[in-house]
């Protein structure tokens, strides 16, 4: 793999810190600024919006650069939003902040997917999404457990700064070891935005938005449901964290690995578990051994379907791969949003911490069943006269995914 990767791993592993650290840090924020988790849980939303908005955004914006200099402004601009998340006076500028900082989440990611399948055959394309992940996932073995213990004892401010400090590393990594790397000649804006004609293409923005989804139901209010339901200390939920990231990375691993040879199954077996072990954990969560390993394997299992989804969206938007990798990456996020709410509502409707749970399975249920209803149609279109967009036989593209 090339090094250029480990620099794109290293910005991600920042994106992913102050993606998820604010998770562990809940109450603590709540309590700072006097608001209740629920309201805290926007902090959580409003930078899953921003990905959503700012990934088609920034992505078009960058269509007049090189990719490797638009990677550094994102960082730029991540960097910026976390200084002011650290600073903030009150519960709107901190939300702001993370508005700011999500801006460039989206456009890095759905950028740094095309970037990382650029530079391998096209038989690893996959895996090398898939590494790029892994900053993400290691973000959650090491850079949130640490980022939640250090707010715990020392203030959620410092972790801010020290998130902002990582993007600092992230930029500089990307700066040195990222190579130059044109625009395609002659793909403009409009060419990007014919992808969304491709019915298979919104699918699997579909299929990410709820599968994902199903994920951060519960981990949203993994606090609050493992110290009130499950009786650990506030202590706990660090390695709790540090469990859910392992899972990640292995999940993440053996998608990226599968999604090279059996895409598809690959989607159905992770979905498939994923449904199962949600609705599980709403009585696995009253067991502190159940609960830590229930969470692990969401982990697992919501971070095996990432590569997956990434590489289906690049496949059926071949042609014009960057603004649909990078509302992709929004659609993740756009998940997260909608079911860090949803678990809010249920909570504020007094069904319990662990009703987030339901709602995860729900929403992965609606993943895998628009999982099955792609395949179908991509067997009813791979006929010797179907075309898809670009005029590309479908079987053929078929094919590369199998």
């Amino acid at each position: 793999m090339p090094l250029a990767l480990l620099a794109l791993a290293i910005g991600a592993f920042g994106i992913g810190t102050t993606e998820f650290v604010i998770m562990g840090l809940l109450p603590e924020v709540a309590d700072d600024f006097g608001v209740s988790i629920p309201t805290a849980g926007f902090l959580v939303t409003g930078y899953a919006l921003g990905v959503m908005f700012g990934a088609p955004l920034m992505t078009a914006l960058g269509t007049k650069v090189s990719r490797k200099r638009m990677l550094m402004l994102l960082m730029g601009l991540f960097i910026a939003g976390n200084v002011l998340s650290a600073l903030a006076p009150a519960f709107t500028v901190m939300l702001i902040g993370r508005v700011v900082a999500s801006l460039a989440h989206g456009a890095f990611f759905g950028i740094g997917s095309v970037v990382a399948a650029d530079l391998v055959a096209p038989d690893k394309k996959a895996g090398a999404i898939a590494m790029m992940f892994t900053g993400l996932t290691v973000a959650n073995v090491v850079g949130v457990p640490l980022g939640t213990l250090i707010g715990q004892t020392a203030g959620w401010r410092l972790t801010f700064m020290i998130v902002a400090a990582l993007g600092v590393v992230g930029l500089i990594g990307v700066a040195r070891l990222v190579p130059e790397m044109p625009r395609p000649e002659g793909v403009r804006l409009r060419h990007e935005l014919a992808a969304f004609k491709n019915a298979q293409v919104l699918l699997a923005m579909a299929m990410t938005v709820l599968g994902f989804g199903g994920v951060f139901a519960a981990i949203t209010y993994i606090a609050p449901m493992m110290t009130h339901v499950a009786g650990f200390a506030d202590s706990s939920v660090t390695w709790l964290l540090v469990l859910f990231g392992l899972g990640m990375v292995g999940g993440n691993l053996v998608g990226g690995k599968y999604a090279d040879r059996a895409l598809m199954p690959m989607l159905y077996v992770s979905l498939g578990a994923l449904v199962v072990v949600l609705a599980l954990f709403t009585l696995t969560a009253h067991n502190k051994i159940l609960a830590g390993v229930t969470i692990a394997l969401i982990g697992a299992l919501g971070f095996a379907a990432v590569p997956p989804l990434q590489k289906r969206v690049l496949d059926q938007a071949h042609d014009a791969p960057t603004l649909a990798s990078a509302v992709n990456i929004g659609a993740f996020n756009l998940g997260n949003a909608l079911s860090a709410w949803l678990g809010g509502l249920v909570i504020s409707a007094g069904f319990g911490y662990t009703a987030p749970n339901w709602v995860g399975a729900a929403l992965a249920a609606g993943a895998l069943l628009l999982a099955f209803l792609s395949a179908a149609l991509e067997r009813r279109d791979s006929g010797p006269s179907a075309m898809v967009a670009g005029g590309t036989p479908a079987g053929q593209r078929t094919a590369a995914h199998h």
